[in-house]
This record gives structure tokens, sequence and C-alpha cells, in this order.
């Protein structure tokens, strides 16, 4: 049996969180553990600033009402510091939030670095990694290749990305899912031969819906058990790596799912969510979008990116759904949606975030790539911010495929009354840094 202490302290970190400002919100935020003698402290904090009572429930706790947390900030962040005589590693745990009009919510952690997933949700315990990469090599040969200039971050070589969705690529003849490690194995001969630089990989962040592919996030820093553990993960980057390929992950920070146990509504309030139901959701995706205006927010969001760039030593994201953010009447008909101030339809605010999230990615590691899925004109996606510009060093071209796609999908006989879908992408090919992007099936080697 445990015992509770409650630490009333409020340091630098919190006030950076609040401030948003906070780029490694995750050393702070979530369920943390030190080693004191024979006894294990774990330290659990959430952000719940309309919360009226929030508890630790789990299985080494009553998962009726757990012990309860004391809120430390007057902006909302809460915590519980809880003594074990055992290590806890691997138990789930949850968060139970009563809001102010009573009802009861029982809500994974937002920081985990595990999860279960699915319809349950429940965060697991994940002590520090002891993990040994063996990637130096690789590492000094990528800041060699992503170059700083006044023009910002470019590429010196060419590369060659192939894009795949990892639970789908290869299934067991149960149709079970290949694991990381034998993902790794399996893919990296065919990739060699196939010269491929690259991968980028579908949303592994952990998720609820698998239609979804990855796209409907309810876990940020949690890669998804589907595939295994947090170090099989790290095996399968550190092995591309040892053999010349570097590994970029899909990210998804324009908007969330409305699974109970996620983000949605996390404290009875419309938290990481936008409050305006001119912002709050997309139609067509079902999901919230975030409220990248929202300090708290913004420490979250910027915290997950930095987190898998130096954590799982990615070498780049690619930023998924970036129009979305960029504008106000994104999947909105007309009168749904509420000009900005200059009487617009960009989102200022979400402007704001991606310089902001760009300037404090590459403050940290000017060698990754951070890659905008783009589909709209907006200008100077891939401009460094000081000149104006979002500060992205490349822009994933759909136009681009989505044009070269339906020229191949035409009798040759027809093609050359169709050339323009070749010809128009060569009057916008040089607006921008743009990465040409093509998906191929992997035959079974």
């Amino acid at each position: 049996m445990g015992v509770c202490v409650v630490s009333v302290k409020t340091d630098m970190a919190a006030y950076l969180f609040h401030e948003g400002t906070n780029y490694e919100s995750y050393a702070y935020m979530g369920c943390h553990v030190k080693k004191r003698d024979d006894t294990f402290v774990y330290t659990f904090r959430t952000w719940a600033p309309c919360a009226d009572l929030v508890s630790v429930v789990g299985d080494f706790l009553d998962w009726s009402n757990g012990m309860p947390m004391v809120k430390i900030t007057e902006g909302g962040i809460w915590e519980l510091v809880y003594f074990s005589p055992t290590s806890l590693e691997g138990n789930a745990y949850k968060f139970r939030i009563v809001t102010k009009d009573g009802t009861i919510k029982l809500k994974g952690d937002p920081y985990a670095r595990y999860s279960r997933g699915s319809d349950d949700g429940a965060s697991i315990v994940c002590h520090p990694s002891d993990f040994s990469w063996k990637d130096d090599a690789w590492l000094r040969y990528r800041k060699k290749q992503i170059k700083t200039s006044k023009k910002g971050h470019y590429l010196a070589t060419p590369i060659n990305i192939y894009e795949l969705h990892l639970p789908s690529v290869f299934r067991h003849e149960d149709n079970s899912y290949f694991s990381y490690v034998e993902l790794a194995d399996k893919l990296i001969p065919y990739l060699k031969r196939m010269g491929y630089t690259h991968i980028e990989i579908m949303p592994i962040t952990e998720y609820p819906f698998d239609p979804s592919w990855g796209y409907q996030v309810c876990c940020y820093f949690a890669p998804t058990a589907r595939l295994g553990t947090t170090d099989d993960l790290r095996y399968f980057v550190n092995r591309m790596h040892q053999n010349g390929i570097g590994v970029i992950m899909d990210w998804v920070p324009a908007h969330f799912p409305k699974d109970e146990w996620g983000l949605f509504e996390f404290d009875g309030s419309k938290l990481y969510e936008y409050q305006g139901v001119d912002r709050m959701e997309s139609h067509s995706w079902g999901t919230r979008f975030f409220d990248l205006g929202r300090q708290e927010v913004q420490s979250f969001l910027i915290s997950s990116a930095v987190f898998w760039l130096k954590e799982y030593h990615f070498d780049g994201l690619r930023v998924d759904a970036v129009a979305s953010m960029l504008y106000l009447d994104f999947d909105r008909m007309p009168g749904e949606w509420i000009p900005n101030e200059h009487g617009g339809k960009e989102n200022l605010e979400a402007i704001a975030f991606l310089k902001k999230l760009n300037s404090a990615v590459f403050g940290v590691a000017q060698d990754v790539l951070m890659i905008a899925e783009e589909s709209t004109s907006f200008p100077m996606i891939t401009r460094p911010v000081a000149d104006g510009g979002l500060g992205f060093n490349l822009k994933w071209n759909m136009g681009w495929a989505n044009d070269f796609y339906h020229y191949l999908s035409l009798d040759p006989a027809y093609r050359k009354y169709h050339h323009q879908a070749l010809n128009f992408p060569i009057m916008y090919a040089f607006s921008e840094n743009y990465v040409l992007p093509i998906s191929l099936p992997v035959p079974t080697p």
C-alpha cells in the first residue's frame, strides 16, 4: 500500500507551461518516478482548471475513488505525490475528474508515455527507458544534410521518401499485427533495394479507432501499443538509422476525436478545443479542433513535437492537415464562421502558433525536417519565420500528387489530351520547397 503526500510548490516549469513556452512540458506533466532508498516516488500532474476535484485511480489504487490530487496553480495544474514500496511500472491509471456540475469523467493522462488505447484508454505507468541508441553515425550524417542559411533550413542532397501505414503494411496469417521489431527487420531489405533514403510513417501516436489510420489521436506522447512497447519503437528507429534510412513521423496537431477517455472536454469544459461553435468542431471528421491560441495548448503541442524528435530520434515531422488550421472557413458553410479582426478568413492564432512551433523545433534541432501537409495556395509556407513565412522547410505537394495520379489513371491513348495535369504544377513549382509524394505498395520479399 502506498502513501500519498501533497506538494504545493509552484516552480518555473508550471509557470512556463501556463505561459505557453514550456517546450518540454512532458518532463513536468504526466507521471514521473524517482527512487529514494527502497521507495518509489511517483508524481502525477494534470491540467484541469475547471474541475472541482481530480483524483488518481488505477490498478494500485481504488478504481472508484482513488487518491485526491491538489490544485497547485491558479491556472489549474493538479498534483499528487505517491510513495510506493514496489515499482508500479506497467500498472494502469486514469484521472477521475469531478466537473462543476458533478459529472464524473475517467480520463487517460494527456502526457502518458504509454496507453492501453482502444475503448478503454487507461494510461500505463512507464519508467524512463534505458534503451542503448547506436545511431551516432546517422545523426552525424544527418547534420551534414540539413543546412541552415538566411533563407532557412534546406536539404543539401535529394531524398526519396516511402510513406506507409505500419499496422497494415504486413499482417501475420492470423491477421495479427507485426511488431515494430518485426517491421524493421522485414522492411529494411526492401527499402534499401528500392533506394529509399527515408520512410514517413502514418500516425503511430495512440488512437482508439482503427479505421482512422491513426489520424484521430488521443495520446500525443504514447506510441500505439498495437505494435509493441516504447523500446520496440526505439529499436525500429535505431535499426532504420543503422541502415542509413531516416524516419519521419506523421503528426496531427490540428484536431482530436471525441472519445470519452481522451482530450474531449477534459475537465467538463472546452479545454483543449476551441470554445466557440464557429471554430470548435470539424463537421466532416467529427473531431474537435485544438484551441491554438491557448497558451497551455501551445505548450502541450509543441512539447509533443519536441518529444518525438528528442526521445525517439525521429528525423522530422509531417504536420498533418495544416490547411484546416490556417483557415476559419475550413469545412464550414457561409454564415458558420466569423472573420478575423481584419475581416479575412485566415486563422491568425494558428498562423502565430505554426511560426512558434517551427521556431521552437529548430531551436532544439536544426537538422530535422518540418514538412507541412498543406493543400492550398497559402503563401510562404516554407519561408523563414524571420521573413514572414511559417518556417517549415518542406511542403507536401498534394495538388501535384492528385494531378499525377489522375494522369496515370488514364488510358495511354488519351493522355495527350490531359498534359495540363503535368504542366500545371510547373506554374507554382518554385513558390515553395516541395516534396512530391507518391506511395507504392510493398511486395512480399
